[in-house]
């Protein structure tokens, strides 16, 4: 195996959690290309991922001392990493909802109908979060993003027909992920509306 493509070695890790900055900077730096690979693979994209991945070595840097297991090092950066893409999608969704959102003229919305907007925007952060990468990647640019189709399309290497393609099908995954049963209608009672 390729000495680069290692991740760091449990007395690596100790070291680095003991406060030793050479150790903890080699175990930022031993961690990267796993930390950036698998960024690209969950964010929509690469600008995204190369946040996530900051954010993610940067809170590895500050908070190796927090780390319970040597072993667990990519298992708790990995964590970190999906939890940013994931709060990246969150803020979009969001500003989504708000440009969309058009409250009756100088009304505020209510502490109640906040927290219902940001447990909705949770939702649909979690659903999008869920879809498989091609299919996230393409819905978040092209509706949460409002890039144009041509552009989606050139930047994933697709023809147009193939973002739409994708996109229908994310679409789809998505309705379905967010569908809500329908209500359980009680049956007419026997007699009601009979006089």
């Amino acid at each position: 195996m390729n000495q680069s493509l290692r991740w760091p070695d449990a007395r690596l890790i100790e070291a680095a959690q003991a406060g030793d900055v050479t150790s903890l900077t080699t175990v930022v730096v031993e961690s990267q290309p796993h930390v950036r690979r698998f960024a690209l693979s969950l964010c929509a994209s690469p600008q995204d991922a190369e946040d996530a991945a900051q954010e993610a070595l940067i809170i590895l840097y500050r908070k190796i001392g927090t780390l319970r297991a040597t072993g667990a090092l990519a298992s708790w950066v990995f964590r970190i990493v999906r939890n940013e893409c994931l709060r990246q999608v969150r803020v979009l969704v969001s500003r989504a909802d708000e440009a969309s959102a058009e409250p009756e003229a100088g009304a505020e919305p209510s502490a109640e109908e906040a927290v219902l907007r940001r447990l909705e925007a949770e939702r649909i952060a979690a659903a999008i979060g869920a879809l498989p990468r091609e299919q996230r990647q393409v819905l978040i640019m092209r509706d949460v993003q409002n890039l144009p189709g041509r552009a989606v399309a050139r930047s994933l290497g697709l023809s147009t027909p193939a973002m739409k393609s994708r996109l229908h099908r994310a679409r789809a995954a998505l309705r379905h992920s967010l569908a809500v049963p329908d209500e359980v209608v009680d049956p007419p009672v026997a007699g009601a509306g009979e006089q």
